[in-house]
């Protein structure tokens, strides 16, 4: 794990010293951090980087899992397609199902911190265990449509929270507590997205049988419906007609996500008849990851709703272009045509991805300009202040925190 001050080379000594001075403000404050898995997904691979930076900043902070079977995550997989506005049946022996998952958790999971910090719907019961410590309800998903039955369930806690925090603007609901707009980020000294020597590159493509003979085009993400893993496929092969390449969709499976392995095998059946498609399954190679990334010509994201979408940031820090769906946090990444391109169809992504295979310059531009975007906006130095100002706003009245 790197320590705080690697980062002053990518971010400069004043924002060092910045999350020094915030870090010793919140000196006897308990951070306490509740979410639904220790791996797989975008919320545990945040918090594995940000609990250790938080502690080494001088801010005790904890990180625990609730505890919930098949069943549960099942639910919680349909709450979260119904909250981006997928039409999902959910019944009432749902509601009980949660319920009866909840309630083992509120009496066996230990609400200790001075501030309980609760990310996404899987926890959220755990506010009935509120007591004059200070909660914060964080939302990494698109709720911007989401479905009234989900919604409306979830109101029932979310207003009994000191306060919300969401990805992006378009995100927000009318809430009768306080709102915070906090986009996530990536950590540029992280296995997946640190700098590699060319010979581990070819090392990790050598490993699967991936040749460097005609342009790779890359998705990185789990294998989720709403991920569109099958659209990518229907995008490559429009490309194909036109230029000879290859596809690689790579990732991995969260412990809270029962649909992946069905999705797996979804994309399998669709790719099986050409042998330019690679499908890997990487839990948790971060190396690897980082890796192919860096091998592609071209990375997309072709998500059909989108939380944020980390993936795009790791992919523009390495100064990849980037073809990605306009839809959720993507936006925030991606200025159209200037740090890569949005598109809002499978035709679309084809059209955006021949136009890079085609004019290397401009692609390279593209990526150049989408490093420079992240840096600036989604490293991970950005989301500790933020979320250490949070912490401190907690406690203030006034809607301005004196840090001297």
């Amino acid at each position: 794990m790197a320590k705080i001050e690697e980062y002053i080379p990518l971010v400069g000594q004043a924002v060092i010293d910045d999350l020094m001075l915030l870090g010793e403000r919140l000196k006897g404050k308990v951070i306490q951090h509740i979410n639904s898995t220790p791996v797989g997904g975008g919320v545990a691979e945040i918090l594995s980087r940000m609990v250790p930076l938080l502690r080494e900043l001088g801010v005790d902070t904890k990180w625990d899992v609730i505890k919930g079977g098949e069943q549960f995550f099942g639910v919680t997989k349909k709450f979260h397609n119904a909250l981006h506005g997928r039409p999902e049946e959910i019944t009432q022996r749902d509601f009980e199902i949660f319920m009866q998952t909840s309630q083992e958790n509120i009496a066996n999971v230990n609400t200790y911190g001075d501030i309980v910090f609760v990310h996404d719907p899987q926890p959220i019961a755990l506010i009935k265990k509120k007591a004059d410590n200070k909660w914060i309800w964080r939302c990494h998903i698109d709720v911007s449509n989401p479905s009234k039955k989900a919604w409306d369930f979830l109101m029932d806690f979310i207003v009994h929270y000191d306060s919300a925090v969401f990805s992006a603007p378009d995100f927000s609901r009318k809430l009768p507590i306080r709102q915070f707009l906090i986009s996530p980020s990536i950590d540029p000294l992280s296995d997946k997205n640190k700098e590699l020597p060319q010979e581990k590159i070819d090392a990790v493509l050598k490993k699967y049988d991936i040749k460097k003979d005609k342009p790779i085009i890359t998705q990185i993400s789990r294998f989720d419906r709403l991920k569109d893993p099958v659209g990518v496929i229907e995008a490559y092969l429009q490309v194909k007609k036109y230029i000879n390449c290859q596809l690689i969709l790579a990732g991995g499976a969260a412990d809270d996500d029962p649909e992946g392995f069905k999705v797996l095998k979804e994309v399998q059946e669709k790719a099986k008849n050409d042998p330019d498609i690679h499908i890997l399954l990487l839990p948790q190679n971060d190396i690897e990851i980082n890796a192919l990334q860096r091998a592609s010509d071209v990375i997309v994201q072709k998500s059909i709703k989108e939380g944020f979408g980390l993936t795009v940031s790791e992919a523009l820090w390495k100064a990849k272009p980037v073809v990605a769906s306009n839809v959720g946090g993507i936006p925030l990444q991606i200025k159209h045509k200037y740090s890569g391109l949005l598109c809002h169809s499978i035709e679309g992504a084809s059209f955006a991805i021949k136009q890079l295979l085609s004019s290397p310059a401009y692609a390279r531009k593209l990526g150049e300009n989408g490093r420079e975007h992240v840096k600036n906006n989604f490293l991970i130095t950005r989301h500790l202040r933020e979320y250490m100002l949070l912490f401190l706003s907690l406690h203030h009245a006034e809607d301005v925190v004196h840090l001297y």
